[in-house]
């Protein structure tokens, strides 16, 4: 993944905060499931934890949470909103963490930037035998005909400028308009039915579950509006092309919707692996 992209979210920091969606209480019902371990007095470890949505969640679960973030905006956001969660920075390619320190290990909407290769055997050095590794996407749920619509928009405007490099979406954009979430490097796979089978979780030792979690949130237009420019793909394509999207959005959605206030539709995607190996 290139740098402009996986930092474009620090300039944007606040607006990220602000409009993008949370995770349903469900979530984190399942990942104490699948890991058969209360998250409750659990030390986690979130990682990529940008402004600190998922690790605002954990801390109030009960969870000691030690956030890693290489981020300088997104770090300096999650400083504002979270002042009592302890934050390092780094990356999941080398964790800042102690062997054996971790009973979990999360990453929120966070996997697709790091090099599994690399994160993979990390996290199994930082987690404690039984300890979890959990990765969750948000996913727009395309089963919605108006998103399905937003989304060919979408593809459609910036497919139009090839000369623009945020013609084809990054793997962050991909995960959040498609539903298929590719790795740097790897080909784009549809979402698998079964556990495994999965270039981000092949990682040796750990045999992942899946869960999906339906959910959905009613905001704003505005709202609405700048969750979607808070995406790289939007970020980096520079703020006169984001703003000539936008207004042509506005006007579409303000005819659907003219009460003003969207109803958007998402489906987590849970992957969660028990460290049982020695």
């Amino acid at each position: 993944m290139t740098r402009p992209r996986s930092h474009s979210f620090n300039a944007a920091a606040a607006q990220y905060a602000a409009n993008r969606p949370s995770y349903p209480p469900a979530l984190l019902d399942a990942v104490e499931a699948l890991a058969a371990h209360p998250l409750r007095n659990a030390h986690v470890a979130d990682i990529g934890a940008g402004t600190g949505i998922a690790s605002t969640l954990l801390h109030a679960r009960g969870a000691r949470v030690t956030a890693v973030e290489p981020g300088d905006g997104m770090a300096a956001e999650f400083r504002r909103n979270n002042p009592d969660i302890p934050l390092v920075r780094g990356d999941g390619n080398h964790l800042p963490l102690a062997t054996a320190s971790a009973d979990f290990i999360t990453y929120a909407q966070a996997w697709h930037w790091i090099d599994p290769a690399k994160a993979g055997p990390e996290a199994r050095r930082v987690l404690r035998p039984g300890g979890a590794l959990a990765l969750w996407w948000n996913h727009t749920d395309h089963s919605a005909q108006w998103l399905a619509d937003q989304d060919a928009r979408i593809r459609a405007f910036f497919q139009a400028d090839q000369a623009t490099p945020a013609a084809q979406p990054a793997p962050a954009d991909q995960a959040a308009q498609t539903g298929q979430p590719v790795q740097a490097g790897r080909p784009n796979h549809p979402e698998p039915t079964q556990r495994g089978d999965h270039p981000w979780t092949d990682i040796p030792g750990l045999t992942f579950t899946e869960r999906t979690i339906p959910h959905t949130r009613k905001v704003p237009l505005a709202t609405h509006l700048a969750n979607l420019g808070s995406h790289s793909l939007f970020l980096v394509s520079g703020e006169e092309r984001t703003q000539e999207f936008m207004t042509r959005e506005h006007a579409v959605l303000s005819e659907l919707f003219p009460d003003g206030t969207i109803e958007e539709s998402y489906v987590v995607h849970l992957r969660l692996a028990r460290n049982d190996a020695p």
